[in-house]
């Protein structure tokens, strides 16, 4: 059975810091394609930063410079390191896997930027 468990959300003031952890298991992690997405209310669903199963990393221009996406294939996890958070960054924020065809998500965990 596959499972992506998020955890690091809460509220956080303007201009802090926080650290996103994706645990996942039931499938060969070091294969899979990892992602956060995020969602604010009213909104569609975007892609914030994405690392390919070699490493390779891309970021939405919005967050660019200010978050990181990085992967401990040994742990099967997956981290979104925010720094400089602003209120519209405020958002439900989901794990994603994928390889092909295969496309797994996590519940998500909010974050919160306000003072």
């Amino acid at each position: 059975q596959v499972q992506l468990v998020e955890s690091g959300g809460g509220l956080v003031q303007p201009g802090g810091s926080l650290r996103l952890s994706c645990a996942a298991s039931g499938t060969i992690f070091r294969l899979y394609s990892m992602a956060w997405y995020r969602q604010a209310p009213g909104k569609q669903r975007e892609l914030v930063a994405g690392i390919s199963s070699i490493g390779i990393t891309n970021y939405a221009d919005s967050v660019k410079g200010r978050f990181t996406i990085s992967r401990d294939n040994a742990k099967k996890a997956v981290y979104l390191q925010m720094n400089s958070l602003k209120p519209e960054d405020t958002a439900v924020y989901y794990c994603n896997q994928k390889l092909q065809n295969l496309d797994y998500w996590g519940q998500g965990t909010q974050v919160t930027v306000s003072s």
